[in-house]
């Protein structure tokens, strides 16, 4: 089966060398970075810089791109790779976006009798290269079905949400609501501790030991500690996930409020200059409200 990888980021460059180590896959990888493209000839696969350079009758193409926007012009844009595919094939959209942003790709590639599925995906750079990512996936059974050899290569597991574009879109922004609450409070909670004074490894090792952990705090925390905030995520994600969170509430009259908290400390660290920063420095905003040194810094406090 010939399939692509359009974005060789963070989590497409580990999608796509999962892929490569598939059976009976031949596998292309699409990013205009020359060192991604780089990093990914090495492994043994084909290095594009153009989504309209992929081999001719590319069967299925895992889009993770940063928006949709991006996701649009990849697959249908002037540059797109639509008319590189073959009939029937699967485009496989993994770019967090609103539900009707996703609807409307579906519509677009249905006029070109591609198949789509709405597949946002959870797990970070981590779970990509270890093929252990979450998909939460809409759309029609034939979506599913020719995906699957690309599903089975880079997940863990695979929610079917249902036939309808829009549902994996939907599902994905009110994760990415829990995960950047979380983040802001694990941000928050390290932040208040090391203004009063807590040594802050052992402020992280007995809360991740004691019922106020979290996913996040468990793993974002550590970076903060050893000051490295070279971008896994970075902040910039979050204020554009967080933005989705927003609209898609407004558009139901819903009140999210703690979202909405968030999304401005994400947009509070971006205005300091940290937006391509890894997103647990976003506790860089309680940093200059509050005036303190992180780990490593001059004035750190313990150890």
């Amino acid at each position: 089966m010939r399939v692509a990888v359009i974005g060789l980021g963070n989590m497409g460059m580990g999608a796509a060398l999962n892929l490569l180590r598939a059976e009976g896959l031949e596998v292309a990888g699409c990013d205009p970075r020359e060192a991604a493209r780089a990093e990914f000839a090495a492994a043994g696969g084909t290095a594009l810089a153009r989504a309209d350079a992929l081999p001719e009758g590319t069967q299925a193409v895992l889009v993770l791109v940063v928006n949709a926007a991006q996701a649009e012009a990849a697959l249908f844009g002037p540059e797109g790779c639509a008319p590189r595919l073959a009939p029937g094939a699967a485009l496989i959209v993994s770019a967090t976006m609103a539900p009707e942003a996703a609807r409307a790709l579906a519509e677009q590639a249905a006029a070109r009798g591609l198949l789509y599925l709405d597949a946002p995906v959870s797990g970070g750079a981590v779970g990509a290269r270890e093929g252990a990512l979450t998909v939460m996936a809409s759309g029609s059974a034939q979506a599913f079905d020719k995906a699957a050899p690309v599903l089975a290569a880079v997940a863990r597991r695979v929610w079917n949400l249902g036939a309808e574009p829009g549902l994996g879109s939907t599902m994905k922004v009110v994760h990415q609501l829990l995960a950047g609450v979380h983040i802001a409070a694990a941000a928050e909670a390290m932040a208040l501790g090391i203004r009063a004074g807590l040594d802050p490894r052992t402020l992280y090792e007995v809360v991740v030991g004691a019922a106020g952990n979290s996913w996040m705090f468990e793993n974002r925390m550590p970076r903060v500690l050893a000051g490295d905030d070279a971008p896994r995520s970075a902040v910039d994600i979050f204020v554009k996930d967080l933005g989705l969170v927003e609209e898609m509430a407004r558009s139901f009259s819903f009140p999210a409020l703690l979202a909405a908290q968030a999304h401005q400390l994400f947009v509070s660290a971006r205005a300091l200059g940290h937006g391509a920063k890894d997103d647990a420095f976003v506790i860089r905003a309680y940093q200059a409200l509050s005036g303190f040194a992180l780990p490593g810094e001059a004035g750190a406090s313990g150890g």
